[in-house]
């Protein structure tokens, strides 16, 4: 993906390189210590330690990074395997198989950067890199309520497919969701690496 401006205010939405792992890796970090309050968990989180190999190596993965001078301040990537059952509910583990979903996870923006659209422009060219991939039939990423903001964020983005605070022992008190697969508009640009 070239170099694009992300909006005003001198933000730049770009393909990570291997010199953008630290920065991206301190985003998702602080993100999992602070706004979802769970720390650090390897079975949950062992992508942030092995960026490279999750998402700048394989083919049909990818991790976007936002930079402002030189600090990474917002990351989203695109995986390309569904959810897992458990901890997911079967059924949608069944709905989006690995292989053919691509899963959009790690879209953080620090704090001092949220209001300028950094989230949406990268849940819009996470979506595009998908449908130029080839591959995917299906867009999925689940979010955590309690972040402040994210639910209405993706409700107004996304189709709610599943809501396990409904569920009758709560589930994981996550909300799964499916974004509309856009159109490939042009052949998928190589990974920088």
């Amino acid at each position: 993906m070239p170099v694009t401006p992300a909006g005003a205010g001198g933000y730049v939405l770009r393909t990570a390189t291997a010199q953008d792992i630290g920065g991206a890796r301190a985003v998702m970090l602080d993100t999992v210590y602070h706004d979802l309050r769970s720390g650090y968990v390897p079975r949950w989180h062992a992508d942030i330690i092995d960026l490279e190999g999750a998402y700048l190596l394989p083919e049909r993965c990818t991790l976007l990074v936002v930079v402002r001078g030189d600090e990474v301040v917002a990351t989203g990537a695109v995986r390309d395997r569904g959810p897992q059952a458990p901890p997911n509910p079967q059924w949608v583990a069944d709905r989006f198989p690995s292989g053919s979903t691509a899963q959009l996870c790690r879209i953080y923006v620090r704090p001092e950067h949220r209001r300028h659209g950094l989230a949406r422009r990268l849940v819009r060219e996470l979506g595009d890199f998908a449908a130029r991939a080839g591959g995917y039939t299906s867009l999925y990423l689940h979010t955590d309520p309690a972040v402040p903001g994210a639910e209405p964020f993706w409700r107004s983005l996304a189709h709610e497919v599943c809501d396990e605070r409904a569920a009758p022992d709560g589930g994981q008190g996550i909300v799964h969701f499916e974004l509309p697969m856009p159109s490939p508009a042009v052949p998928v640009t190589p990974h920088i690496r």
